[in-house]
């Protein structure tokens, strides 16, 4: 679980970091190390009651075990614990907290932009949509029904109207009713997703551009899982097109906690058009002078942030720069192939059924069974059995009209059929692929 060795080498990172703080008068804090011992390995087996979310075993939800790097840098800038909401509290943090966005700016196809790190997906989104409420007042926000819960959660906080678009058959939103509601002439902004946590679905973004040039609306995306697979070199066709279309959009959310291969809380909220920022205009009686420089705090609707978060992303993207030829993409690029190895076994399998070919790294699948409510009842006992052999999924509730269309042969007496769900999220997965695919043919 942890690479011993690596903690040599922070130590001795340790020791150069001390270097640049030597012409201070010695200081050490008091430290009862057999009290911290005690503590500490009560923690430890307290944490032993989890599930094994860096094993390959563990296919659940979106927990992807942050990068050694990341942990290694995030730990030692823990010692100085700087907060990146001025630059008094975090100077050289915050300049890597501007070339990392700007990096992942960069990979989006945007030469300006406007954006920063923030605590996670909910909080990058709520300042996304703060901005679309500024910008159109009384307007409303469009969301699928297969988007994520936050959208509306932060509406109702923002006191902005939001209402949901329904999807196809494929968990996509759906233009028709998109263009219908369009038509009604007051929707400000449409949040697309890329992808969707439930079912990994990419919304048809270069068709709403279409319908953008048409209606004069704002699109924002949600890319907090799926973002980074722009650079992966096996999506489909049409997945490829979608993702060529971002630099087209007005604003991006994406996840560094996720796919980024950082600890939580790491999110990232850009921006194309940088005169956003004069929304965020305040003033401050005690903070932004010690530079001239943009304080990340005048662009950011948080105040205290992690500047621990952003040297962790910094150092990771120095090891694993985002290039489409590079050792980052081609994990990502691994994480589909192991979803579609799985998807192909489960064409093949007696046992089970798939519901769609993964456009992402999320399988739906079910039990063969008759009707909904007993694949509800084996997809329950798969999951509680899979659990005890080590092997953990998830579980996700479909509604019969977004399934039909697939399993047409099930006699739907329950509206909703319960599937399990799996997220391939780890490169290693492609190389447990056999391993795992034993465990589900025993079940």
């Amino acid at each position: 679980m942890i690479e011993k060795n690596t903690l040599e080498v922070l130590e001795r990172a340790a020791s150069t970091l001390e270097q640049g703080f030597k012409k201070l008068p010695e200081f050490k804090p008091s430290v009862d190390v057999k009290a911290i011992q005690m503590v500490l390995q009560t923690v430890a087996h307290r944490l032993q009651n989890n599930y094994p979310y860096q094993h390959p075993f563990y296919i659940g939800q979106m927990l992807k075990p942050p990068h050694i790097m990341a942990q290694l840098a995030y730990m030692l800038t823990m010692t100085l614990n700087p907060n990146n909401h001025a630059l008094d509290g975090g100077r050289e943090s915050s300049k890597m907290e501007k070339e990392v966005v700007a990096e992942i700016s960069d990979m989006f196809g945007w030469d300006t932009h406007l954006g920063h790190l923030t605590s996670g997906g909910t909080m990058a989104n709520m300042e996304a949509l703060w901005i679309a409420g500024q910008i159109h007042p009384h307007k409303k926000i469009l969301a699928s029904t297969q988007a994520h819960y936050t959208h509306q959660r932060i509406t109702s906080v923002l006191k902005l109207e939001f209402e949901t678009v329904e999807v196809d058959q494929f968990g996509k939103m759906c233009l028709l009713d998109l263009e219908n509601q369009l038509k009604q002439g007051d929707i400000g902004t449409v949040v697309a997703t890329l992808g969707t946590t439930g079912m990994g679905a990419l919304d048809p973004l270069s068709d709403i551009l279409k319908l953008q040039q048409k209606y004069n609306f704002r699109i924002h995306v949600d890319t907090a899982y799926g973002g980074y697979y722009t650079l992966a070199d096996n999506l489909s066709d049409d997945g490829r097109m979608i993702y060529d279309c971002l630099s087209q959009v007005d604003s991006i959310v994406i996840d560094p906690h996720k796919h980024g291969l950082q600890p939580y809380g790491c999110g990232c909220i850009l921006f194309k058009d940088p005169a956003v920022g004069t929304y965020y205009n305040h003033d401050s009686p005690y903070t932004y002078f010690s530079s001239d420089d943009l304080h990340l705090g005048e662009i950011s609707l948080e105040c205290s942030r992690a500047g621990a978060s952003a040297v962790a992303l910094w150092a990771t993207q120095q090891l694993l720069p985002m290039t489409k030829d590079g050792e980052f993409a081609r994990g990502l690029t691994r994480c589909r192939k192991a979803a579609l190895t799985f998807y192909e076994k489960l064409l093949t399998s007696s046992h089970y059924r798939p519901l769609l070919q993964p456009e992402l790294d999320i399988v739906i699948w079910a039990p063969e069974a008759g009707t909904a409510s007993e694949m509800s009842r084996l997809s329950r006992n798969i999951f509680d059995r899979g659990a005890s052999e080590d092997l953990h999924m998830a579980l996700i509730n479909l509604p019969q009209k977004l399934i039909q269309a697939h399993w047409p042969d099930i006699n739907y007496d329950e509206e909703h059929v319960t599937c399990l769900r799996a997220c391939f999220m780890k490169p290693e997965h492609m190389d447990w692929m056999d391993r795992i695919w034993d465990k589900f043919e025993k079940l």
